[in-house]
């Protein structure tokens, strides 16, 4: 389980900031494994749509777990690809990306993360991809008890997807 001293809960504008560095600083590009950099604007209309979690710690956001409805991100070429290979229940959403700063890792923090998003989304399915080369996010999501359902290729990469029902 996570550090006493982190909170976890849905972000709020104030950790909008922290999110764009953390995930600015874990693209591929940058040797990190995030798939895609969402812009301020799209961000903001996730934190609205649905529940965005955060992991801060002394106010600085650490971790962030996004999920969106699948109309959302229907136009990202990654996750028309994961819901062509798996189409899911009719009102699942979109769980992913998560991100753990490097500093954290292995605290406890995306298992942490995801139990506070199951809390605010009981009984739905979460559908998510995993890029096939990333060995310690398919672990970690294993552990949560997540389930392989599919795979696809997109641009030179194999992605498995993932489900779970909150």
């Amino acid at each position: 389980m996570a550090s006493t001293q982190e909170d976890i809960g849905k972000a709020t504008a104030a950790d909008l900031e922290g999110i764009l560095d953390l995930q600015a600083a874990n693209q591929i590009t940058r040797g990190g494994m995030l798939s895609a950099e969402f812009p301020r604007a799209r961000i903001e209309a996730m934190m609205h749509s649905m529940p965005l979690i955060v992991a801060r710690r002394e106010g600085r956001v650490t971790g962030f777990l996004m999920s969106t409805t699948r109309a959302m991100n229907a136009d990202v070429p990654v996750i028309r690809a994961m819901f062509q290979a798996y189409a899911g229940a009719e009102d699942a959403y979109v769980y992913g990306p998560v991100c753990v700063g490097q500093e954290e890792r292995g605290k406890g923090l995306a298992e942490a993360m995801f139990a506070e998003l199951r809390r605010h989304e009981p009984g739905r399915e979460g559908v998510l991809f995993i890029r096939a080369d990333n060995e310690p996010s398919l672990r970690a999501h294993r552990r949560m008890g997540m389930r392989e359902v599919a795979h696809f290729e997109l641009n030179a990469a194999r992605y498995l997807v993932f489900s779970y029902v909150g």
